[in-house]
């Protein structure tokens, strides 16, 4: 589905993520659903089912991201509430939604711009 030898994110898979040389999945690493913030990659816990609410960004908000990027599934099933959506336009920080394969790979490219970018990530559908 994804693949990008320079990384950090190397290849993407459905629930199944490689970052720096390890896998994050159900069975292995932080699980299906990641937080990847210039601290490392997370479980991103915060996230419960298939509408992104507020409280699901506050932890990423809380770190002063450029931009915020959200992986709404491999098949975009992930829906961004309004709440969410003025959550982050309030503290000031670009929002970019994208099918979870596409937000890798933007994930990267901003990474490599040095922008300061976290990529919240639903492994799924």
């Amino acid at each position: 589905m994804f693949a990008d030898p320079k990384g950090p994110i190397t290849r993407f898979e459905w629930a199944t993520f490689t970052i720096n040389g390890q896998i994050h999945s159900p069975e292995a690493g932080v699980g299906k659903d990641i937080f990847l913030s210039p601290q490392g990659v997370s479980a991103w816990y915060e996230r419960k089912g298939h509408k992104l609410k507020a409280g699901m960004v506050k932890r990423a908000l809380s770190l002063k991201p450029e931009v915020l990027i959200i992986g709404n599934g491999v098949e975009g099933a992930l829906e961004i509430g309004k709440k969410a959506r003025q959550e982050v336009e309030d503290a000031g920080v670009k929002l970019v939604v994208l099918r979870t394969p596409e937000a890798c790979r933007e994930y990267n490219r901003l990474y490599h711009q040095g922008k300061r970018v976290i990529l919240l990530a639903h492994g799924t559908c």
